[in-house]
């Protein structure tokens, strides 16, 4: 049986995907495999934010949860999402609610 932690995780996945898709933010079209293939934090010298949210965060997040592999024990992906979206504040709302409860959900519980 699945648990409902590894459920709470999967569906805000999929409202950070759908959320990117509101704000006009996904790609049709993948970055570069040299841009994928950046070795800094979030890819910050190849992709921008969103980009990094669309075709790195996500499809690896997916990945670990469909082969049950170990969840990461932390994130810190709001902290980065904040500084991003100085500029953007009403915009990048939502995604910061969903990215704020992504971190709370991927902290193991005390």
């Amino acid at each position: 049986m699945v648990e409902q932690r590894i459920l709470d995780i999967a569906d805000h996945l999929m409202l950070i995907e759908r959320e990117l898709q509101v704000q006009g933010w996904w790609d049709a079209e993948a970055p570069s495999d040299e841009a994928l293939a950046s070795t800094v934090p979030f890819a910050v010298d190849t992709l921008s934010f969103e980009q990094w949210l669309q075709w790195i965060f996500l499809p690896r997040m997916k990945i670990i949860i469909e082969l049950g592999q170990p969840l990461p024990n932390a994130s810190s992906i709001l902290v980065m999402a904040e500084t991003v979206f100085t500029d953007r504040p009403e915009q990048s709302r939502e995604l910061r609610r969903l990215l704020a409860a992504f971190d709370q959900l991927i902290a193991p519980s005390a």
